[in-house]
């Protein structure tokens, strides 16, 4: 031994937590502005893939799912594009898409109560049969089908991502809870609000259905949680419209 004195080393500090979440409002400003030339290069490319193959499909819902859909998976490409390349984080854990606790079924069964405390509250408000832009796309068996299968798969996973997993952290950090989960939930209902021909009623119903979508995302901590619960709440008006009798062509 030297004789140096070799002071004991202490507990060591654990790293700090990374922020959550590690976008900010530059990245939503730059998502929603990429939202419309999305759009718009999904009609044209559908527009060209009908153009090359004449006869393939002239119905509108055929025509309006592709371009939701193009759009929708190129708007994503770029939010991929700024999670993973400029961030370096990968997408779905960075959304927070995640196994919902306690398994599907049970958020699948909240999302069809859900759907029927909204039907009551839709009752109560008098909601009107508007002439929903909708109505036009659910003319044929084929067109319903692919509307109903749009309905409780693709919608509520883009929506869920879009509004729960990017969107609501960034407010909730900002905002507090409470403001985040109103605000995103009155986003989600303006974004519906050309579906059901800006109906108050029906705009405030989807505000509703959100808020209770955003809170399940917190509680849980799961965005996959609140989509599964949303496709069951989608299911469950896409039954009862099937239930109405309604008869179709052909």
């Amino acid at each position: 031994m030297n004789g140096d004195y070799v002071p004991a080393e202490g507990p060591v500090s654990p790293p700090a937590p990374e922020p959550y979440p590690f976008w900010g409002y530059g990245d939503l400003v730059l998502l929603i502005g990429l939202m419309l030339p999305a759009l718009i290069a999904a009609a044209v490319l559908v527009k060209l893939a009908a153009l090359a193959f004449p006869g393939a499909s002239e119905s509108p819902a055929v025509i309006a799912l592709a371009v939701q859909f193009l759009g929708y998976g190129l708007w994503f490409l770029c939010l991929y594009g700024a999670l993973r390349l400029r961030y370096g984080r990968p997408f779905w854990k960075s959304l927070a898409w995640t196994r919902p606790p306690g398994g599907t079924s049970r958020f699948l069964l909240i999302g069809v109560i859900l759907a029927i405390g909204v039907a009551v509250l839709g009752a109560a408000l008098r909601t009107p049969d508007v002439d929903m832009p909708m109505k036009e796309l659910l003319r044929d068996r084929v067109s319903l089908i692919l509307v109903g299968i749009f309905a409780i798969t693709l919608g509520p996973l883009c929506e869920e991502l879009i509004f729960r997993g990017f969107l609501l952290p960034l407010l909730v950090k900002s905002l507090g809870a409470v403001a985040g989960v109103a605000i995103t939930a009155v986003g989600f209902s303006l974004l519906h609000g050309p579906q059901y021909a800006w109906s108050w009623q029906h705009l405030a119903l989807i505000t509703v259905a959100g808020a209770v979508f955003g809170w399940i995302r917190l509680a849980s901590g799961s965005t996959a949680a609140a989509a599964v619960m949303h496709a069951g709440y989608n299911l469950t008006f896409f039954i009862a419209f099937l239930a109405q009798g309604k008869e179709f062509p052909g």
